[in-house]
Formats: C-alpha cells, structure tokens, sequence
C-alpha cells in the first residue's frame, strides 16, 4: 500500500476501492467509494485469518463489494444519452 492518504498507509479497503481516484471530484462517488472500504476493512481480519471459518466468505463479499463499488460509481456518475 504505497499511496498514502492524509499521511498513513491506505487500509486494504481504500487500496481495492482506489478511494483517492475521483477525477471528476464528484461527493457521490466519495461517499460510495468509502462506504465501501469501511465495509472490506469489517471483513479483511476475517479473510485474513485461514482458521476461521468464514475466511472464504469474507474474501469472497470483499471481492464483491470491491465490484459492487464499480457498478455504483458507475450508477452515480452515468451521463445521459
């Protein structure tokens, strides 16, 4: 986690989410993208942890949460035709 917001390494759920990517400075796209790592940051220990038994599943919802992401910034930045 090389990149570095306000001065600390990103958390896993900032790094997926790429939560400092926002070129058109859109507040919806901020609000979605941190909700979204707040959510993986939950999970990640349990990921993390191959002896729990709901490793997989945590790794699992992290990886669609992390598309789920996409897909709503793509909802709130979509142009009309």
């Amino acid at each position: 986690m090389d990149n570095a917001q306000n001065g600390r390494a990103l958390t896993e759920g900032e790094y997926r989410v790429g939560i400092n990517f926002n070129p058109s400075g859109n507040a919806a796209v901020d609000l979605v993208k941190a909700k979204a790592a707040e959510l993986i940051d939950i999970l990640a220990p349990i990921a993390a942890n191959r002896d729990h038994p709901g490793a997989r599943c945590a790794a699992v919802a992290m990886t669609e949460i992390e598309s789920a992401a996409m897909w709503a910034v793509k909802a709130v930045t979509k142009q009309p035709r």
